[in-house]
C-alpha cells in the first residue's frame, strides 16, 4: 500500500509569546476575520489524535505542524508523530508568518511528507472506521466534483475563492469542455448526490469554471500538485505567502483541490461522508448528536462568533467526544 501521511496545522491563541510576536506585525487594516474566534480553542485536539489511532491506524505519519508551542498532553516521542515548525519548512522570506495561506500553501515542502497526503484543520475529526482507500484510490485523492457559484458574504472566504478561480480559468477555460467530456462520469456521479449534480449541470452551460463545491472537510493531495502549481504561478503563490496577515487577494489552499479535479487526478468520493457545521445556537444540537451518534465519517466543527456561551457549549461537546472516544490514545502522556 502506498505511504499515507497527515498534516494537522495547529496554533494555541492563548500563547503569549506568540500574541506578543503576532501583535509587532499586526497592520490596523486588519480583515475581519482575524477575530480571537479563529483562535480559540476548543480544548478537544485530544479527540482528533484518538479518533486518528482508533479508527485509521494504518497511516503512515502525523505531521504536526505549530508556531512552536506544543500542547501539553503531546507525547512527542510517539514514533508516528513529526513536530514540524513552520521555521522548518516554510522559506524564511516568508517567517514569521500569522497566515493560514502561507502556512497550507508550502505544506509539500515539509521533510519526510508521503507523496499522498491528508490535510486537516484543527477543528476536522474523524468519528468512524475509514479504509486508507476512501481517501486515495488507485493513488489518486478521493474528492467530490460539483460547480457551484462563490459566496461573496460578510466575512466569508468568497475573496480568497475567487482568486482560486482566476487562476483556475487562466488554466483550465479553454479546456473546459474536453475536461466534462473526459471526466463525465465523475462529474455526474450518482455519489455526488442530487443537489451537487444539478448545479453541475446548470452551470456546466456556462464557459468557464464559476466555482466549485466545497465539503470544509479534510482534503486529501499528491505533493505533485503543489509542485506543479507552485511552478506554474510561482508569483501568484509568492505575492499570497508574502502577507503576513490573509488579505482578500490571497488564494488559498483550495486551488490545488481545484487544480487536481481539473486535470482530473482524483477518484469520486460519496459526498454524504462528512458534514462541515458552522457552529451556532440554532445548530449547536444538531452537533452534538452528530458527533455523539457518530452520523458521519468526517465532520468539520467550525467556530464562529454566533457559538454563545462558549465554555458550557465546549463541556458539552467534548462530553459527546469522550462518549465515542474515551481511552488515551499513545499520542497523549
Amino acid at each position: 500500500m502506498e505511504k499515507i501521511d497527515f498534516v494537522i496545522i495547529w496554533v494555541d491563541g492563548n500563547d503569549n509569546e506568540w500574541q506578543k510576536e503576532k501583535a509587532k506585525y499586526k497592520p490596523s487594516d486588519m480583515l475581519n476575520s482575524d477575530t480571537p474566534v479563529r483562535y480559540r480553542d476548543w480544548d478537544n485536539l485530544q479527540y482528533w489524535f484518538r479518533g486518528v489511532e482508533k479508527f485509521t491506524p494504518w497511516v503512515n505519519k502525523i505531521h504536526f505542524v505549530t508556531w512552536g508551542h506544543l500542547p501539553a498532553w503531546l507525547d512527542t516521542s510517539n514514533p508516528k508523530l513529526n513536530i514540524v515548525n513552520h521555521r522548518d519548512y516554510i522559506p524564511e522570506k516568508y517567517l514569521p508568518t500569522f497566515s493560514s495561506h502561507c502556512i497550507e500553501l508550502n505544506l509539500h515542502r515539509i521533510k519526510g511528507l508521503s507523496d499522498r497526503f491528508v490535510y486537516f484543520n484543527d477543528d476536522m475529526f474523524i468519528l468512524k472506521p475509514m479504509g486508507a482507500d476512501e481517501f486515495f484510490k488507485n493513488g489518486m485523492p478521493c474528492d467530490t466534483f460539483g460547480l457551484n457559484c462563490i459566496y461573496f458574504g460578510h466575512d466569508s472566504a468568497g475573496h480568497f475563492n475567487g482568486s482560486n478561480i482566476e487562476v483556475i480559468n487562466s488554466e483550465f477555460q479553454r479546456q473546459k469542455r474536453a475536461i466534462q467530456k473526459r471526466d463525465l462520469c465523475k462529474w455526474f456521479s450518482l455519489k455526488n448526490g442530487f443537489r451537487v449534480n444539478l448545479k453541475t449541470a446548470m452551470l456546466s452551460l456556462w464557459e468557464w469554471f464559476p466555482g466549485f463545491h466545497y465539503d470544509h472537510l479534510p482534503s486529501d493531495f499528491l505533493k505533485q500538485t503543489f509542485e506543479e502549481v507552485w511552478d506554474k504561478y510561482y508569483d501568484v503563490l509568492d505575492k499570497t505567502c508574502s502577507d503576513k496577515f490573509r488579505q482578500e487577494s490571497n488564494v488559498n489552499q483550495w486551488l490545488m483541490k481545484y487544480w487536481q479535479l481539473c486535470k482530473g487526478t482524483y477518484a469520486v468520493r460519496p459526498a454524504n461522508t462528512g458534514n462541515a457545521f458552522h457552529v451556532s445556537e440554532e445548530n449547536f444540537n444538531e452537533v452534538c448528536r452528530a458527533v455523539y451518534h457518530q452520523q458521519y465519517k468526517l465532520i468539520c466543527i467550525n467556530d464562529t462568533p454566533r457559538t454563545v456561551d462558549f465554555e458550557h457549549k465546549k463541556d458539552v461537546l467534548n462530553a459527546c467526544f469522550k462518549k465515542i472516544l474515551p481511552k488515551k490514545s499513545g499520542f497523549e502522556l
